[in-house]
């Protein structure tokens, strides 16, 4: 990598890591539902700007159908479970819990795309299941049934980043990372309008919520998905896919620094475990194929 590669990638790592603030800060004014609804509703707004700005043709209406069901699986189910999932668990937790999306899609590929399922990746996935069970028990929180809930939520969001990634790599052949981008987060929002419509606050969000959600907007969604496009171009998806090993270390630094969040040592030891799994799964050094299909929150 050159080194503007290389800041490029720690600024995405950055953005993604700290996204999990974002929604822990905004989520309880804003609610889960109103929270992604907004989200994705104004990103797709500021894409759709700037492809205009750009002079920038987006064939996305002869595939709505189908941007509607990526939209559902990449965007509006998984956003809703992970800030719902956030009004009971840390930002640290959710961080690491996500950092499984890789193990999902890899085996989710193995079935939609046909790709080998080796012992290295079976492996793998099972010691992502380990880390997630130390990452969680040895938290500082009570393991009752809500919390359960709450991390099954963020594991059943990795899922659905799964699928809709496996999903656009077979029904999206040709499209730009821009095209793809305006079309899943505007789909997400006819998704989660109605939805949004039952689930308004009683009173206006304080204003560092609402700037929390225009920051997760802007910099976590737009910005982002520039960012990791340019790298998928410029370094190569291998490359690309190494975000994926330092957005959770953000999230988790992120949360002790901004929101006081308690990292306990088995915390701490249950990301790297989770963190060698999708190293074992992913392959990096030697393949990157699965770099286009992730998706973050």
């Amino acid at each position: 990598m050159t080194f503007v590669q290389l800041f490029v990638l720690f600024t995405l790592a950055a953005l993604w890591g700290s996204s999990f603030i974002f929604i822990r800060i905004a989520v309880e004014p804003f609610g889960p539902a109103l929270l992604m609804f907004l989200r994705v509703a104004i990103s797709g707004a500021l894409l759709l700007g700037y492809a205009g700005w750009r002079r920038q043709a987006l064939p996305i209406r002869g595939y709505w159908r189908k941007f509607l069901l990526l939209g559902f699986l990449g965007s509006a189910l998984p956003f809703t479970l992970i800030a719902w999932a956030e009004l009971t668990v840390s930002a640290s937790i959710a961080a690491i819990l996500m950092s499984t999306t890789p193990l999902f899609t890899s085996m989710i590929a193995a079935v939609g795309l046909g790709e080998r399922l080796t012992l290295r990746k079976v492996c793998g996935a099972l010691l992502g299941i380990v880390g997630v069970a130390l990452a969680v028990g040895g938290s500082p929180m009570s393991l009752n049934g809500q919390v359960l809930a709450a991390v099954l939520a963020l594991l059943c969001a990795t899922l659905c980043y799964a699928l809709g990634g496996v999903y656009a790599k077979r029904e999206f052949v040709g499209l730009s990372g821009l095209s793809l981008s305006s079309g899943q987060l505007l789909a997400a929002a006819v998704l989660l309008a109605p939805v949004a419509a039952f689930d308004l606050p009683h009173e206006l969000p304080a204003g560092a919520a609402i700037l929390a959600l225009l920051t997760l907007a802007l910099l976590c969604t737009v910005i982002a998905y520039q960012l990791y496009f340019y790298l998928i171009i410029s370094a190569g998806p291998s490359q690309a896919l190494t975000v994926t090993l330092l957005s959770p270390v953000f999230g988790v630094i992120f949360g002790a620094l901004l929101l006081q969040e308690e990292v306990s040592p088995s915390m701490a030891l249950g990301l790297f475990v989770v963190l060698g799994s999708v190293l074992l799964v992913t392959g990096i050094r030697r393949t990157g194929r699965l770099g286009r299909r992730l998706a973050r929150s």
